[in-house]
């Protein structure tokens, strides 16, 4: 594993914490909105910052194109994307890494409150953001 592959594990491994304690309180079976919710307070009991429903602003050759919203994001630096679905599928991880290469935010996690507690840690340099400008 690279540096960048343990960028923000502290907070990582917190939200991890939060996440599952929100699990094992609720199940799965809930709307997206009620574990974001419950992640908000669990965020705040653990003394993070975390702003919910975070502006992504998409831009192609300098022109808005697009406008999208991260459903968390925590201490500035970590982006979270909550899925209530059977699993975590290809469509949630792009959608993420979009949400990572539209900003200059670097980790971000899928959150999955299926069935069975699912989540994935993704990593996107900002290294590799500068060098796309085209």
């Amino acid at each position: 594993m690279t540096k960048d592959n343990y960028k923000h594990s502290d907070i990582t491994d917190k939200i991890i914490r939060a996440y599952y304690n929100v699990y094992n309180k609720l199940g799965y079976g809930f709307l997206e909105k009620v574990y974001e919710k419950s992640l908000m307070i669990e965020f705040t009991k653990m003394g993070l910052k975390c702003e919910s429903q975070f502006p992504i602003t998409v831009y192609y050759e300098g022109k808005e194109v697009g406008k999208y919203f991260a459903d968390i994001l925590v201490e500035n630096v970590v982006i979270l994307e909550l899925k209530a679905d059977k699993n975590l599928c290809p469509e949630h991880e792009a959608q993420l890494l979009n949400y990572l290469k539209a900003t200059n935010i670097e980790v971000g996690m899928l959150l999955n409150f299926g069935e069975k507690p699912q989540f994935k840690r993704k990593v996107f340099s900002n290294k590799f953001k500068n060098q796309r400008k085209s």
